[in-house]
């Protein structure tokens, strides 16, 4: 399957999983979970993944990346897969009692039980969804992570409406985990062997031990807010905090999880082949920033009227927090694969010394704001995406070799698009509604109007993204032909 191909199965993918996660979202906020049940969940997942970021161990980008791949060391992938597996389900069942005593509440004990029993279903999806990663085929990744995402829909909104509160979500994963699992082996139509080996496990346990030494570092910094937050404020901030921070996440994966899910292994050829890393990186630069910054610009601008048409006047409180979480992630994705080009071309150490300053810097930053107030705790983040581009830029220049004064013209470029696509929002804002007051049908024209003039702006200012976009168009048009002659 070629890059574009790929690029377009994964946004297709990416879309459908967005739409049913945003969709249950808001059912359940809206109808059945409060901020405070929200906030309970997120802690437990918090804590959890604090033990389960080494789950993986690496296996994904291994198998993804490794040149010389065959049946043994597949199999010895799984094995490892397996013993990690048990073992992250049962550091996390012990971790129950301390955390419920950590917070003071005995209602982290049972929902820590069942996320921990997820993880024990996650080795039989992790080897046969990178094995698809690894041969492009994200036609058959569509069909996982779609399944997927709708099993954890239909089981959480079933439980929630049964009145099971945050242990709904608990039981989703679960849920998740196994049908990632069952769809993952049927489209790699790969089927795991008795007895486990270790038989050539050298090289993937060294890679696995550096790749998860940084996933570990990484996740203090990333699932230490909520953590942070519940114990210096409360669970009904956690749930406030967590609900503005899943909101900007889930749009980021949205408008470019398919470029992140493709470009790993396309980097993995480039970099097989000898070929020079700067234009595609380039390339890839433009399509984040011009896809990403335009969301989140439009997003904090909507975030009083989306938030309260959403959720409803509860989860009002939202709002600030959002604003500065979208701001953030103009930042994070300037520069974009900071994981995976320094594994692929073997620098992980350098990585993992830098990977330890900023989650030092992003924890420091975290708490200081929480202390003070929730708002400032999200404003924190914009700082902390400052200071992460400051410690991330130069690295990634001496791996790929781009110049700055081509980046330089790609962000202007970007923000240009970016500026274009709000300026409807912002109209309606200044001659009519204000942003307590914008109904549904205007948000969502201002929405529409703000993507009609994404485009044409594109063009004009000479983006580089904007030959992807042409591509992408022609390919969906051929499709569609293809499809009238056929009928």
């Amino acid at each position: 399957m070629s890059v574009r191909n790929a690029a377009i199965w994964s946004m297709g993918g990416q879309y459908i999983v967005f739409a049913t996660q945003f969709a249950v979202s808001v059912i359940i906020s809206r109808f059945f979970l409060t901020p405070a049940e929200v906030g309970l969940f997120s802690i437990a997942l918090s804590a959890a993944m604090l033990v389960s970021i080494v789950q993986d161990f690496g296996l994904t980008r291994y198998i993804a990346g490794e040149p010389d791949l065959d049946d043994a060391k597949i199999r010895t992938c799984f094995t490892v897969s397996v013993v990690f597996a048990i073992g992250t389900g049962l550091v996390i069942a012990a971790l129950a009692w301390p955390v419920a005593g950590f917070y003071d509440d005995a209602r982290l004990i049972p929902l820590l039980l069942v996320i921990a029993s997820s993880y024990l279903l996650v080795p039989f999806g992790i080897v046969p969804s990178a094995l698809l990663q690894r041969d492009m085929d994200f036609r058959s990744l569509f069909l996982v992570n779609t399944g997927a995402a709708v099993a954890n829909a239909a089981v959480a909104l079933g439980l929630a409406a049964a009145g099971y509160s945050a242990m709904s979500l608990a039981w989703a994963a679960v849920a998740q985990a196994g049908a990632r699992a069952v769809l993952g082996a049927w489209r790699s139509r790969q089927r795991f062997r008795l007895p486990l080996t270790f038989a050539g496990a050298r090289p993937i346990l060294r890679f696995g031990s550096g790749a998860s030494t940084l996933y570990i570092t990484g996740a203090l910094g990333t699932r230490s807010p909520e953590l942070v937050i519940g114990r210096v404020l409360d669970f009904a901030a956690v749930g406030l905090f967590g609900r503005a921070s899943g909101l900007s996440g889930q749009l980021k994966t949205l408008v470019s999880g398919a470029i992140a899910a493709v470009v790993y292994p396309a980097f993995a050829r480039i970099r097989d082949a000898g070929e020079e890393l700067a234009p595609a990186y380039l390339r890839v630069v433009a399509g984040y920033s011009a896809t990403t910054w335009p969301a989140m610009l439009f997003l904090g601008c909507a975030a009083t009227p989306l938030v309260l048409i959403l959720y409803g006047p509860v989860w009002a409180a939202v709002a600030p927090l959002l604003v500065w979480m979208a701001l953030s992630e103009v930042a994070f994705t300037a520069l974009p694969m900071h994981v995976d080009l320094p594994i692929l071309l073997g620098r992980m150490r350098t990585l993992l010394r830098l990977n330890v300053v900023d989650t030092i810097l992003s924890v420091a930053l975290l708490v200081a704001g929480a202390l003070w107030s929730l708002e400032a705790a999200a404003a924190s983040r914009v700082v902390y995406g400052l200071l992460w581009f400051a410690l991330y830029a130069g690295f990634l220049r001496s791996l790929v070799g781009f110049r700055w004064r081509a980046m330089a013209v790609v962000y202007a470029q970007s923000l240009a698009v970016s500026l274009a696509t709000v300026a409807p929002l912002l109209l309606v804002y200044r001659y009519g509604q204000g942003p307590a007051a914008i109904d549904f049908p205007t948000l969502a024209a201002a929405a529409v109007a703000g993507v009609l003039c994404w485009l044409p702006a594109l063009f004009l200012v000479r983006h580089p993204f904007r030959h992807e976009v042409a591509g992408v168009l022609q390919a969906l048009g051929a499709a569609a032909r293809r499809r009238v002659a056929i009928g």
